[in-house]
C-alpha cells in the first residue's frame, strides 16, 4: 500500500540516461554505497511575491511548498509557496490538496488583489495545509507496524525489526544476517510508540552517515562546498539548501533506494550554484546526473510519498 507521506522537491523534466547506482545484495547496517546523485529550493526571505518566479531560499520548518510554486506569502507567520494559475473563472478560487495550495484567478485580476485575497484567507489556508500534513504523517506511521518482526523499508529493501527488552538475551532473527535486522532495545513492556521512536533513532543514525558520504562525493563534482548537514523531519519536502552551505535532508529518505537519495543530494548541492530552478540550474544537475528526470519520476512514485522542494 502506498504510504502518503508527501514531501517537497520541485524537480526536473529531462535528461540523458546514465547507469543507475546499484546496491549490493545485502546492505550492511551502516552501509555507505558507491556513489552517483540530488534536490532543493526554498522560499525567499522577503514576504512579497513575484509571479513566475521560484522561491530562492530555505523555507521555515513549518512552511508549505507546492512542487510547482510560482508565488509565496507569509501567512500567520508561516511561509506558504503556492501555485498561481490564471483561468477564465470569474472569481479567485483556492484549492488545498496533497501538493499544497493552488490559487486560480481570472487573467484580468491584478497581482495585488490576488495577494490580498490570499492573505484574507490565511487562517483557512494554513489550517487546511496543516490538516493534510498531519493526515499524511499519520498514514505513514500506520503503514509500518512497530512491533517485533515487522518489516521496515530501508534503502529500497526491507529490514526486520528486532525488539529486545533490556535485561533479556539478544535474540536476532533466526535466518537473518545482521545487516537484515533493525535492532532496538526498549524497557520491559514498552509501548508501540517507544518501539517506533527507538527504531527511528537507528534509522536517523544510518541516514546521517549515508547522507554525509553522498554529499562528500558529489560536492567536488559540482564544484561546491557544503558547510553543514541537518536531518529534517518535515512532512512537505525532501530537502533544502541555503546560500550559506547549510543542507537539510529528510531522514525518511533512508527508506528509499540509493539512486533516489542521490538525486535529492545532487539537487540540493546544485542549489549552491543556482538558487533557483532556472534552465542553468537543471543544466548543473545534469552535469553529474543526466538521468535526473527518471529518478524524479521514481521518487514521486515511492512508497514514502513526499514532494520535491
Amino acid at each position: 500500500m502506498r504510504a502518503p507521506l508527501q514531501f517537497v522537491l520541485d524537480f526536473f523534466t529531462g535528461g540523458d540516461p546514465v547507469q543507475p547506482t546499484t546496491l549490493p545484495s545485502s546492505p550492511p547496517k551502516v552501509w555507505v554505497p558507491p556513489v552517483t546523485d540530488a534536490q532543493s529550493v526554498a522560499p525567499p526571505s522577503t514576504s512579497g511575491a513575484v509571479e513566475g518566479s521560484q522561491p530562492q531560499t530555505d523555507a521555515s520548518p513549518c512552511g508549505f511548498t507546492h512542487p510547482a510554486a510560482n508565488r509565496h506569502a507569509q501567512l500567520q507567520g508561516v511561509m506558504v509557496s503556492f501555485r498561481l494559475e490564471r483561468s477564465r473563472r470569474k472569481s479567485i478560487g483556492f484549492l488545498v490538496g496533497a501538493d499544497g495550495l493552488v490559487v486560480r484567478a481570472p487573467g484580468w485580476v491584478p497581482l495585488r488583489e490576488v495577494d490580498a485575497a490570499v492573505k484574507e484567507k490565511a487562517a483557512w489556508i494554513v489550517a487546511k495545509l496543516q490538516q493534510f500534513k498531519e493526515r499524511q504523517t499519520e498514514q505513514f506511521q500506520k503503514a509500518i507496524e512497530w512491533r517485533h518482526g515487522a518489516e521496515v523499508p530501508f534503502l529500497g529493501r526491507t529490514v526486520q525489526l528486532c525488539v529486545l527488552e533490556r535485561g533479556v538475551g539478544r535474540v536476532h532473527g533466526q535466518d537473518l544476517a545482521p545487516e537484515q535486522v533493525l535492532p532496538v532495545t526498549v524497557p520491559p513492556g514498552a509501548s508501540v510508540t517507544q518501539v517506533r521512536d527507538a527504531a527511528q533513532v537507528w534509522l536517523k543514525k544510518q541516514a546521517k552517515t549515508l547522507f554525509e558520504a553522498r554529499l562528500h562525493h558529489f560536492a567536488p563534482l559540482l564544484g561546491v562546498r557544503w558547510q553543514k548537514l541537518s536531518l529534517s523531519s518535515a512532512s512537505t519536502r525532501w530537502g533544502s539548501a541555503r546560500t550559506d552551505g547549510h543542507i537539510r535532508l529528510n531522514w525518511r529518505l533512508i527508506h528509499l533506494p540509493i539512486s533516489q537519495i542521490d538525486y535529492v543530494v545532487v539537487h540540493e548541492l546544485a542549489h549552491l550554484r543556482e538558487m533557483n530552478h532556472s534552465p542553468r540550474f537543471w543544466e548543473t544537475v545534469g552535469e553529474v546526473m543526466p538521468d535526473y528526470a527518471e529518478r524524479r519520476k521514481a521518487l514521486r512514485q515511492a512508497p514514502v510519498d513526499l514532494k520535491e522542494d
